[in-house]
């Protein structure tokens, strides 16, 4: 009960939307920031645009059929709403870690882990576990080919990356070189596949490819096997715990007139039937075939082979298999993409028109949803087309990346999650909160970092490629990345050139001291002339060392004491020097 003598204050008269209240306090005590994870995704979320009429004529049916128009009537009458409840593509998460094309992206079977390929020789390491919004960053970025850390060093675009679906722990690399390999999921080296002899006719006496593989795959059923597919050919079966030979080779003999029975192989997918069944291997070529194998051998033999897949001298650059094993798909460099059927391997069952980028971008792929009733794939104009399996008909056409082109795509099982990678270095990550788990919908539900200065690379230092001791600090001068036109070409460029010390300032490149004949640095002449033995030999006449044992020699002879009496006495021939040298005399010509 309220006291009698209190007074009760009248407070100032607000309105419920005064600007004052923002600085009043609501609440007394500790105050707890809670995070609002709604907002955060609905931050995440595409704009939803209605599919171009030019994408959606761009896939028209080769194949006329009286259920294409059914099909047609069918896709026309859906709404975009309901494309999104269906397909995971509602929400996105945009990386830009890498600063050219992204020619392939994998996850592990867990989806944890994302790792990037691209043109700009270079993998990125995404851990979504520590990642936040505010955090959308690689945590490790490695060169697969570099062979030594210095700026001199070759590298070469990465072709594909996957990880073993069986085996967490191994990720398949393939680069621009005849030597695959095998990483841990942190980057380490595991195994280097040899390289074969370039001399030998015979790619069935090669230890390895003697030129460039396009791409590879994991076995499906056994966690040490993995197949690659390389421009000599080929295709070579490795064991990972075996990397001096190959296990099996594979090789395709092309019929095209003037190719000399080789061509390149260019896509290659092996694929096991989810319900028991023997293995499948398939890969296209240059040549315009399409060929499939036992994948448990024999391999002298294809069992089905189809030479006129799609046109010749185009680039097949995505092969795929659906889970029960009995339908393929192809995207080839003719601008068709075409299903087949295994079990009757003659003759496509449906084919559709798609613009191809495999000219520009060998490594463009198709694949089948997690279900295998859909298609997903990229196109030119960085669309991502959602297809039918059954018709190949578009059922979702959305911008991505417009204006550049879609290279790779891939739809995560576990996460159901759609990754794809443009041609402007960005990875996507589309999904959808009701449909999707973990991935990128674990990122958004996180609470951001708070901002710090050490987040800024233009105003931090790293430390981990040292400090140089020839580098002039100006802390009130212009910073590296200025767009003054005033700077200099030296602080656009800071790791090329020489210092005036003559360091590299690349610091990648180790600082070789002057090296000398007794030391590793310049020593003083007295020290070498004291503690070296004969240094003084580097100042003296060599002739005239030996000549001064000449007359001891002749006195005391070491080596020809037991003929020195019978030693005849050496006798030249008195030349003057008025008369004039004849030289040897020359042997008279035979006359016969």
């Amino acid at each position: 009960m309220a006291d009698d003598n209190d007074v009760p204050l009248d407070g100032p008269p607000l309105t419920d939307d005064d600007a004052l209240r923002n600085f009043l306090p609501a609440s007394f005590g500790k105050q707890t920031k809670s995070t609002n994870v709604t907002a955060q995704i609905n931050r995440s979320k595409r704009e939803h645009q209605q599919p171009v009429a030019v994408e959606t004529k761009a896939l028209k049916s080769i194949s006329g059929s009286s259920a294409d128009s059914d099909a047609d009537s069918d896709s026309s009458s859906s709404n975009g709403d309901e494309d999104e409840d269906e397909f995971p593509t509602s929400h996105e998460l945009v990386l830009k870690t890498h600063e050219r094309a992204i020619t392939s992206a994998t996850l592990d079977p867990s989806g944890s882990r994302l790792v990037t390929g691209s043109t700009d020789c270079t993998i990125k390491f995404h851990d979504f576990a520590s990642m936040t919004p505010t955090t959308l960053r690689a945590f490790k970025s490695i060169d697969p080919t570099a062979a030594k850390a210095s700026a001199s060093s070759e590298t070469h675009p990465v072709h594909h990356v996957a990880f073993n679906h069986l085996s967490a722990g191994q990720l398949l690399v393939i680069s621009a070189t005849p030597q695959a390999k095998v990483l841990s999921r942190d980057g380490e080296t595991l195994t280097e596949f040899v390289k074969g002899d370039m001399y030998l006719r015979d790619m069935h006496n090669t230890k390895g490819h003697i030129s460039e593989i396009t791409t590879g795959a994991w076995h499906p059923t056994d966690r040490n096997l993995c197949v690659t597919a390389g421009t000599d050919s080929t295709l070579r079966i490795w064991d990972v715990n075996h990397k001096r030979s190959q296990k099996e080779v594979i090789v395709h003999k092309a019929k095209v007139a003037g190719s000399g029975g080789r061509t390149r192989m260019t896509a290659v997918v092996w694929g096991s039937p989810a319900q028991g069944g023997n293995n499948l291997l398939v890969s296209a070529a240059l040549d315009g075939s399409l060929v499939m194998w036992s994948g448990e051998g024999p391999y002298a033999r294809p069992a089905a082979e189809i030479r006129d897949a799609h046109a010749r001298d185009s680039w097949t650059s995505g092969v795929d298999i659906s889970r029960d094993g009995r339908l393929v798909v192809t995207r080839g460099g003719d601008d068709t993409i075409k299903l087949w059927d295994t079990r009757k391997f003659k003759n496509a069952i449906t084919t559709v028109a798609h613009q191809s980028t495999s000219s520009q971008f060998p490594t463009s792929s198709i694949c089948f949803s997690p279900s295998a009733s859909n298609l997903v794939t990229g196109s030119q104009t960085g669309h991502l087309h959602v297809l039918n399996t059954a018709t190949l008909k578009p059922e979702l056409v959305t911008p991505i990346t417009p204006a550049s082109p879609l290279v790779s795509v891939l739809w995560h099982e576990k996460l159901n999650q759609i990754i794809t990678g443009s041609a402007n270095a960005e990875t996507h990550v589309l999904y959808n909160p009701k449909i999707s788990t973990r991935g990128a919908a674990l990122v958004m539900s996180r609470a951001p970092k708070r901002r710090h200065i050490d987040d800024d690379p233009s105003l931090t230092t790293d430390l981990s490629q040292g400090l140089s001791g020839d580098s002039i600090v100006n802390p009130n001068g212009l910073l590296t990345g200025s767009n003054d036109a005033s700077v200099s070409y030296a602080a656009r460029h800071p790791t090329v050139g020489l210092t005036a010390s003559g360091r590299s300032r690349d610091p990648r490149r180790p600082n070789l001291p002057l090296q000398t004949p007794f030391a590793k640095s310049q020593p003083d002449e007295k020290h070498i002339q004291e503690h070296i033995p004969l240094s003084s030999m580097r100042d003296e006449d060599p002739r005239e060392a030996l000549l001064k044992y000449a007359e001891k020699a002749e006195k005391d002879p070491m080596f020809t004491n037991a003929w020195r009496e019978t030693q005849p006495k050496t006798i030249y021939a008195d030349i003057s020097d008025e008369e004039p040298d004849e030289g040897p005399e020359k042997k008279k010509a035979r006359q016969g």
